[in-house]
C-alpha cells in the first residue's frame, strides 16, 4: 500500500471526527445516546495518523513527516474541555498538516 492510502485514511477519519464534533457543537445532532462514537473516531484518528506517520520507516519517499506535527494537538485534545471553544481550535489546528500531507503524498 502506498503512503497516500494511509494518509488518506487518517485524513478521512480526522474529517469524520471533526464533522461529528461540528454537528454536535451546533446542536444539529444529539449525541447523548452515542457519546462514545466521537471518542471512537478520536481513537481511530490518532491510531491511523500514527500509522500514516510511521510510513516514513517502511515506504520509501513517504509523506508521513508532514503529518507528524498533527500528533501534538491530537495528544493534547483529551485534556481540553469539550465544551470550550479551545477544544475546537485545538482540533482544527491539526487540519493544515492533514491537508499538506494529503497533497504531498498524492504527488
Amino acid at each position: 500500500m502506498t503512503s497516500f492510502f494511509w494518509v488518506a485514511v487518517a485524513t478521512a477519519s480526522y474529517a469524520a471526527s471533526c464533522g461529528l464534533g461540528a454537528v454536535v457543537k451546533f446542536r444539529l445532532f444529539d449525541s447523548s445516546g452515542v457519546h462514545w462514537l466521537h471518542h471512537a473516531f478520536y481513537i481511530c484518528t490518532f491510531i491511523l495518523t500514527a500509522l500514516a506517520v510511521s510510513t516514513v520507516f517502511w515506504i520509501p519517499g513517504a509523506a508521513g513527516w508532514y503529518l507528524l506535527p498533527s500528533l501534538l494537538p491530537l495528544a493534547a485534545i483529551p485534556y481540553v474541555s469539550s465544551h470550550s471553544n479551545n477544544h475546537v481550535y485545538l482540533a482544527l489546528s491539526a487540519a493544515p498538516f492533514y491537508i499538506v500531507s494529503l497533497i504531498v503524498s498524492w504527488r
